[in-house]
């Protein structure tokens, strides 16, 4: 019975040791949790567009497909497209009336984001990327080369 548990706690060491992929490769860790969270966000997104919903706060990160005019009625918003890893896309407007404008902005750059998903027919649209001067919303944000915009 002493050697079955002796064989037991070495497998369980072993697998602790030489089956974590992470334990030899430290910088590997972050990057496949940075890499995780992204698959879940773009699956949470596909969700959004799939089951049409609205309100919803979330984050993630794309790429600038295309650059489109600025929205001036009512509030003024700075609007592009980006494409998700999933080939989904989304437009973002960004109040620049309560943030800065991302004057730098290209397509091809990528760009992370946090703020609040609204369905449409092409892919959904994410808005409160800034602070609400008011406290009642949740503050969103766009970050683009380390910059942050709220």
């Amino acid at each position: 019975m002493q050697k079955f548990i002796l064989l037991a706690v070495a497998i369980v060491a072993g697998y602790a040791y030489l089956g974590n992929p992470y334990t030899l490769i430290p910088d590997r860790l972050q990057y496949s949790t940075l890499s995780e969270r992204q698959n879940d966000t773009d699956a949470t997104l596909a969700d959004a567009f799939s089951n049409r919903k609205r309100n919803l706060q979330v984050s993630g990160e794309g790429v600038v497909t295309k650059l489109l005019p600025d929205d001036n009625d009512g509030s003024r918003h700075q609007k592009f497209i980006i494409a998700l890893r999933s080939g989904q896309t989304l437009l973002i407007a960004h109040n620049i009336d309560l943030a800065l404008r991302i004057s730098s902005l290209k397509k091809g750059d990528a760009i992370q984001f946090s703020g609040q998903y609204e369905w449409n027919e092409k892919g959904g649209v994410v808005h409160w990327t800034h602070h609400d001067p008011n406290g009642s919303h949740v503050a969103g944000w766009l970050k683009h080369n380390g910059q942050i915009y709220q």
